[in-house]
């Protein structure tokens, strides 16, 4: 039993002393190749992107409303009946036009009361010129007279009293003042009865359209002067030529807003891009909201756009040309402070604090932390760690031209 035991453990010891040998003997594989791709698939396989030079700014995208450029409700300015209105909604109107006319019953009362002053002011002009013919008369034959008996007092002292001339040329100016006064009457008549007429007549005041009716034929109208009543208007007016895209600016950027500042609006009702500027500003902060309220003009001859849609503008406030920039995704932010993972040579990682500057939705100005076409890792970087080997994959437009890292 023992010699058995004896010839097993030398036959294990014969076949491990043979497994020695062949493994001391055996060539070089692919496993100890360090340089060989299988050696190296345990590195971790890396998304980067190259810092390169774009341009970059710095833009504001809010949502914004059109309003018409004018939008006003139209009253009358005396009260009275509507006798005819010549218009309803979405008719067209220009500058001047009659909406409406109205019987003013009031009105009959002092047209007839002027009509009355107005004749009683032809009579005392005609009154007037007969007084002024014959102060006229008198006064030529007075000067002709006084003409005569000038020549003959000068000949003769005292002959003719020179007070008979003197009343003779104080009766012409009276005459003749009486005349301005009633033509002064009679213009002030005259007006007063246009005018009257004029309020009975409701006119566009601009070029527009109808957008609502409030009254009828019929209806009793309150004038619209009158502050200690709310009166009703005729009709609301406005003008859609021409429209204002109203946008609130938040107080953190009021400040960089400039006339003539590009702006690029989306109408989502259209599916259209359309490009305005920057109009006029309230240069003054709403202090419930802290926006600024900013409006841009935007022609609409055509009728494309409608006052109450809403568009989506992009505000483009800076803008820094061949800048270098990387993309958002490579850059991790604490506060004022920025890092970002570098790519040495190596296939290394290294992280670097960076200095950034202006940046727009994909990219951002780096002023300073790194160099025209250095690597830097984009996406998920809690993986990496500084000093740790790599398999980068480039990707952006720099990979689709060199094919990316080998």
């Amino acid at each position: 039993m023992t010699q058995k035991r004896l010839w097993i453990a030398g036959g294990v010891l014969v076949v491990m002393l043979l497994l020695v040998l062949r493994w001391i003997g055996r060539g070089p594989t692919e496993a100890d190749d360090q340089n060989h791709p299988i050696a190296t698939s345990t590195e971790t396989v890396a998304a980067v992107a190259r810092a390169e030079r774009r341009s970059v700014g710095t833009t504001l995208t809010i949502a914004g409303e059109f309003k018409p450029f004018q939008d006003v409700d139209v009253h009358a300015k005396v009260a009275g009946y509507i006798k005819v209105i010549y218009v309803d909604v979405g008719d067209h109107v220009k500058s001047g036009q009659t909406l409406a006319v109205l019987e003013i019953p009031e009105m009959a009362a002092q047209l007839a009361g002027a009509d009355a002053a107005v004749r009683r002011s032809k009579e005392e002009i005609r009154r007037a010129e007969g007084d002024l013919v014959r102060a006229q008369s008198a006064h030529s034959a007075a000067h002709s007279a006084y003409a005569r008996l000038k020549q003959a007092a000068e000949s003769r002292a005292g002959l003719v009293a020179q007070q008979e001339i003197d009343d003779s040329q104080a009766k012409d100016l009276e005459f003749e003042a009486q005349v301005s006064s009633s033509s002064a009457a009679l213009s002030a008549n005259q007006q007063q009865y246009a005018a009257l007429s004029d309020y009975s007549r409701i006119v566009a005041p601009f070029s527009g359209v109808v957008t609502a009716r409030y009254a009828d034929t019929g209806a009793l109208i309150a004038a619209g002067t009158s502050s200690s009543t709310q009166s009703m208007p005729v009709v609301r007016l406005a003008e859609i030529s021409k429209l204002r895209l109203v946008l609130p600016i938040p107080e953190s950027v009021a400040a960089q807003i400039h006339l003539g500042d590009p702006v690029k609006a989306r109408v989502q009702a259209l599916n259209q891009d359309i490009v305005g500027k920057v109009s006029r500003f309230a240069d003054s902060l709403d202090r419930q909201t802290r926006t600024m309220e900013t409006e841009i003009d935007f022609d609409n001859r055509d009728g494309h756009l409608i006052p109450g849609m809403y568009a989506e503008t992009e505000l483009s406030l800076r803008e820094k040309k061949n800048a270098l920039t990387v993309p958002l995704e490579a850059v991790t932010r604490n506060g004022d402070d920025a890092t970002v993972l570098a790519v040495t040579t190596q296939n290394a990682i290294e992280e670097r604090r960076v200095k950034l500057g202006l940046e727009d939705s994909v990219r951002v100005e780096v002023l300073s932390g790194l160099a025209d076409n250095d690597r830097v890792v984009i996406g998920n970087r809690s993986q990496f760690r500084n000093g740790q080997k790599i398999q980068p994959k480039e990707v952006g437009a720099d990979a689709s031209k060199s094919g990316g890292e080998k």
